[in-house]
C-alpha cells in the first residue's frame, strides 16, 4: 500500500507540469444522478447502495442518470447512541482518514476500502460517488494521528518534527451545523495540505468519480480547503466532479471565485419536500441566471448552480436514523413545478428517492425526454418577468405572501421587538461597506451599521464590542490570528454573541432563527472591523450586512422561465405560487424582444403543452394558459 501511495504521489507531481491526457471536457452538461441522502440519511448499507445501484443502472441510466453516490456518514457505525452530531463512532485509518465502517461495508474490511464497491459499480456502466466533510474529524484531533505524507507513505515531517493532527485541526473553526463532527484544517501549513492530499488520493485509488464536498461553501465557506482540493483533482488522470455543499446564503458575488475551481454548487440550504423549500429556489436561482453563471468555466471544463437532491417518491426525514419510511408530501403539480425549474435552470439532476420502490409516475417524472434535453442542452435560460396574470382573489390564500429573502436570520434586541435581517457575502461586495464603530463611554464602543438609505436621519443598527473569549485564551493554538478580533452582544445580554452562520443544518425555506447564541470560544462568534468599512466573521471570512424589514416579502404569485433548444425550439416555462388557478400570460412581442435572434421573433409559432399533451396551434400574439395551483405548464415553440 505504501508504494502504491509513493506511485501515486509521483504521478501526481510530474502532473503539475503536464497537460492532462484527455481532451474531454469535464462536466460539460450539468451532472445527473442518484444520492443516497433523501432516502436513507446516513444509514445505508453496502447490500442497500449496490441494489439500488443495479436498478439505477438498469431504468435511470439510460436517461443519463450515471452517478450514485453514498451520502454522508458511510464512515460512522450504525450503532445504539450513533446519530448525525454524534462522537466517537467514526471509523478511521492510522492517519485519521475516514473509512467506511465495516459493519455496513464488509467489503471494506482488510484496508480496501471502497474498491470493490466502486468496482461493481463501474460494472454497472455507472459512476460513482461519495460525501465528505470539511477538514479533519474532531475525533482524529483528539486522537491525535499523524499525518500521512504520499510522497514517502509515512508520517509527515517538516522543520525537524512529525506534524499530527492537533497541529493542523482548527477547533474554532468546527464546522457550525456539526459541532462533534469536523473542523478545518489549517491550509496555509505543508502538513494541512499534505492531510488534504492523502484523503483525495486515497479516493482516487478507491474509483471515486465524484466528490460531495459539504460544510465548506456558503455561510460555512472555506476557500483554504476548496482550492487545495481542486489542485488536487485537477491533476488526477481519472477525473473527479467537485461538488460544494451547502449553499445557505449563497450569493452570485460569493460564488464567482470559486466557480472555476468546481463543478457544481448548491446555491441554498437543504432541499426537502415542502412546498416552501420548492418556492425559495427561484430567487436565488434567477440571481445566478441573470449573473451568467449556468455552466460557466469550472474545474476542467465547465459549473452548475446546483439547486440539490429531487425529494421525490420515498423517502426518510432529515437527520434521521432509519431508512426510508414515507412517500414525498408534495403534490403532483409541485413535484411537476420542481423538475421544470430544475430542468430549465440547468441545475445538476440528483434524485433523492428510494429506488427500490420507484413508481411509474416518479420514473416518468425524472425521465421526462422534453426536461431531460433542456436541461442538457438548452441555451440563453433566464427568468422572463414579462408576464401577467389573473386568479380569483376569493381563492387567494395568505400562504400566497410568500417570504423571499433566502436563508437570511433575524435579529432582534432580546427585549425588542425591533428586528433587523443580517446577510454575509463576499468581502469584496459593495453591500458589504456601512459599519464602523461609535464610542459610547472610557469603556465600551458600538459597532454600528448606517443602512443605505435615503432616511437621511436614520438611526444606525449598534451593537456592543468586547475584545473577543478567543484573544483572551492562552491555550489557543492560533492566538495570533484573533488579536484585534472583537464578539458583539446583545444590547441587553452580556452572555449572549452574534454569531455568523447557523448552529443548525439548514433547509432551503428557513428564513429566519435567532442569531445570538452563548458566548464561547468558537470562531463562529469573532469579527473583525475592516478600516473600508466591512465587518468579517472569523469562521466563515465573509462579510455582515444588515437590512431592517417591518413585515414578510412577498413574491409574485405567478413566475416564467425562457430558454432555447439545439434545434432553435423555444422553451416557456409557467409557474404558478398562488393557491388558487391562475391563468397565466406572455405576449409573443415581448418573448421576441428577450430573445433576440431566435426564430420567435421570425414568424409564426406552433406550441405544444407538456404536461398536459395540449397542441395550441399557430401563437397569434399571446400564450396564456390556466395553471393549477402550485403547478406549471411548459410550452415548446417551434417557429418557422
Amino acid at each position: 500500500m505504501k508504494k502504491i501511495l509513493v506511485l501515486s504521489f509521483l504521478c501526481l507531481f510530474l502532473g503539475f507540469h503536464t497537460q492532462r491526457v484527455s481532451s474531454q471536457e469535464h462536466a460539460s452538461t450539468p451532472p445527473r444522478g442518484w444520492n443516497s441522502y433523501d432516502s436513507f440519511c446516513w444509514t445505508i448499507s453496502e447490500e442497500e447502495f449496490l441494489e439500488s445501484a443495479d436498478i439505477i443502472a438498469k431504468q435511470l441510466l439510460p436517461h443519463g442518470y450515471e452517478y450514485a453516490v453514498v451520502d454522508y456518514l458511510w464512515y460512522r457505525r450504525k450503532v445504539p447512541g450513533a446519530y448525525v452530531d454524534s462522537l466517537g463512532f467514526d471509523v478511521i485509518d492510522q492517519w485519521g482518514r475516514p473509512i467506511p465502517d465495516p459493519g455496513r461495508w464488509p467489503s471494506s474490511k482488510g484496508g480496501n476500502g471502497f474498491t470493490e464497491v466502486a468496482s461493481k459499480v463501474h460494472q454497472l456502466g455507472l459512476k460513482f460517488g461519495i460525501h465528505l466533510m470539511r477538514g479533519i474529524s474532531t475525533q482524529a484531533v483528539n486522537a491525535n494521528t499523524p499525518i500521512l505524507d504520499v510522497t514517502k507513505g509515512t508520517a509527515y515531517k517538516e522543520s525537524g518534527r512529525t506534524w499530527t493532527a492537533k497541529d493542523i485541526g482548527i477547533n474554532e473553526r468546527r464546522c457550525a451545523w456539526m459541532q462533534n463532527g469536523f473542523m478545518s484544517v489549517n491550509t496555509t501549513l505543508g502538513a494541512g495540505k499534505a492531510f488534504l492530499r492523502s484523503l483525495y488520493l486515497q479516493y482516487d485509488e478507491w474509483g471515486v468519480d465524484f466528490v460531495k464536498n459539504d460544510c465548506v461553501f456558503g455561510e460555512d465557506i472555506d476557500v483554504g480547503e476548496i482550492t487545495v482540493v481542486s489542485e488536487v483533482l485537477k491533476q488526477l488522470d481519472h477525473p473527479v466532479v467537485y461538488s460544494l455543499s451547502p449553499g445557505t446564503q449563497v450569493t452570485p458575488a460569493l460564488a464567482k471565485d470559486l466557480t472555476g475551481i468546481v463543478n457544481m454548487y448548491r446555491i441554498t440550504g437543504d432541499d426537502w419536500d415542502t412546498w416552501d423549500d420548492v418556492v425559495a429556489h427561484f430567487d436565488v436561482t434567477r440571481d445566478f441566471a441573470a449573473a451568467n453563471l449556468i455552466g460557466a468555466n469550472g474545474l476542467l471544463g465547465k459549473s452548475w448552480p446546483d439547486l440539490d437532491m429531487l425529494p421525490l417518491g420515498w423517502l426518510t426525514d432529515p437527520g434521521s436514523n432509519v431508512g426510508p419510511h414515507r412517500q414525498t408530501k408534495l403534490t403532483l403539480d409541485e413535484k411537476r413545478t420542481q423538475m421544470t425549474l430544475w430542468s430549465i435552470a440547468k441545475s445538476p439532476l440528483m434524485f433523492g428517492g428510494d429506488v427500490r420502490k420507484l413508481d411509474d409516475a416518479t420514473t416518468s417524472l425524472i425521465t421526462n425526454p422534453t426536461l431531460l434535453e433542456m436541461n442538457s442542452f438548452s441555451s440563453n435560460n433566464k427568468e422572463f418577468p414579462l408576464i401577467s396574470s389573473t386568479s380569483s382573489k376569493r381563492d387567494v390564500k395568505n400562504d400566497d405572501l410568500v417570504n423571499t429573502w433566502q436563508s437570511r436570520r433575524q435579529l432582534k434586541s432580546l427585549k425588542t421587538s425591533d428586528s433587523h435581517v443580517l446577510g454575509l457575502t463576499s468581502c469584496a461586495d459593495e453591500k458589504a461597506i456601512g459599519w464602523s464603530t461609535k464610542a459610547l463611554d472610557q469603556d465600551l464602543e458600538h459597532i454600528c451599521w448606517k443602512e443605505h438609505s435615503r432616511k437621511k436621519y436614520q438611526t444606525p443598527f449598534c451593537l456592543n464590542k468586547r475584545e473577543s473569549l478567543l484573544a483572551l485564551e492562552d491555550n489557543i493554538m492560533y492566538k495570533q490570528e484573533y488579536q484585534g478580533k472583537v464578539n458583539l452582544l446583545a444590547s441587553d445580554r452580556e452572555d449572549m454573541c452574534l454569531h455568523g452562520s447557523p448552529k443548525r443544518k439548514l433547509t432551503s425555506k428557513d428564513l429566519k432563527r435567532g442569531f445570538f447564541s452563548p458566548c464561547r470560544w468558537d470562531a463562529n462568534q469573532m469579527w473583525e472591523l475592516n478600516p473600508n468599512g466591512t465587518l468579517a466573521n472569523s469562521y466563515s471570512g465573509l462579510c455582515a450586512t444588515v437590512n431592517s424589514f417591518k413585515a414578510k416579502a412577498n413574491s409574485k404569485g405567478a413566475r416564467a422561465w425562457i430558454a432555447t433548444g439545439r434545434q432553435g425550439e423555444i422553451y416557456v416555462a409557467f409557474f404558478n405560487l398562488n393557491s388558487a388557478k391562475t391563468t397565466i400570460t406572455a405576449q409573443k412581442s415581448d418573448l421576441a424582444k428577450a430573445l433576440p435572434g431566435s426564430r420567435v421573433t421570425a414568424g409564426s409559432c406552433k406550441a405544444t403543452e407538456v404536461w398536459s399533451g395540449q397542441d395550441l396551434g399557430i401563437i397569434d400574439q399571446a400564450i396564456s394558459f390556466d395553471v393549477e395551483t402550485h403547478g406549471t405548464a411548459l410550452f415548446v415553440l417551434q417557429c418557422s
